[in-house]
């Protein structure tokens, strides 16, 4: 018996593109802050020039400010603080982690006799994402660590006093800037750094700042850093008169 098979017709099928897909195509190019996320998280590229330059530098006593935003605009708006010696290494919306990523060339290669480290703020708003207290404080051994074994004095900075965050409204910012701080003020005394209280010296009746010394509830105003410049000065001679503490050897290895 011979069996005789029907052939189907064939149905064209449209073509699919093996290109990237259309949701791909559609997303938008990312802007420049994104962009130095993905290829440079801690902005380790924003002093590289600055460096070189503060490095060959002779003035002394040589101090460097390492923080966020706050030390970012203490530079922006008031000039003359930083008189010749003292170096700005502010980055608006840091956090401790990207902070300690920068820390040695940021720090630790300027050779500077103090580094004062004024951080937390935007650890406590999630800037970089979630953080718990026993991250920040772990953050902050690390830096305090890296300059004492590199023979430099440190300051440990309170965080400035902020009832709330702007960018990250509801956010209860206050009781964990106290409990922060008092753990800053005790870890300062164990390790013989300094401790510059300037929550207590801009706080208002509440948790946040005095009316007038921030713009935002959070970044200070010239009056604000009128406020600091005093903390500054007081905690900076401070930490000259300690001995430096002793470089270790570690650190001289090539």
């Amino acid at each position: 018996m011979t069996l005789r098979l029907k052939l189907l017709p064939v149905l064209a099928l449209p073509a699919i593109a093996l290109s990237a897909p259309a949701f791909a195509q559609n997303a938008p190019a990312p802007n420049a802050a994104d962009q130095r996320l993905r290829t440079d998280w801690a902005w380790t590229a924003r002093y590289r020039d600055a460096n070189l330059t503060d490095t060959a530098a002779t003035a002394r006593p040589r101090i460097v400010l390492m923080g966020d935003s706050i030390t970012q605009g203490w530079y922006d708006l008031d000039r003359p603080f930083f008189t010749p010696g003292r170096i700005g290494r502010g980055i608006g919306g840091q956090t401790t982690s990207q902070m300690l990523l920068r820390f040695r060339q940021d720090v630790v290669d300027l050779r500077p006799q103090v580094v004062q480290i004024m951080a937390g703020t935007n650890d406590i708003a999630g800037n970089t994402g979630p953080m718990t207290d026993e991250q920040i404080q772990g953050n902050f051994r690390s830096m305090v660590e890296m300059a004492q074994a590199n023979g430099i004095r440190v300051v440990i900075a309170s965080i400035p006093p902020a009832d709330l965050f702007p960018w990250r409204p509801g956010l209860e910012t206050g009781p964990r800037i106290q409990r922060l701080n008092a753990w800053l003020k005790s870890y300062a005394a164990k390790t013989g750094s300094v401790y510059a209280d300037y929550w207590t010296a801009m706080k208002g009746t509440g948790l946040g700042a005095r009316e007038g010394l921030t713009s935002d509830h959070v970044h200070p105003t010239p009056a604000g850093y009128e406020v600091m410049n005093k903390v500054a000065e007081a905690a900076f001679k401070q930490a000259l008169a300690l001995p430096a503490p002793r470089p270790l050897a570690i650190t001289r290895v090539p």
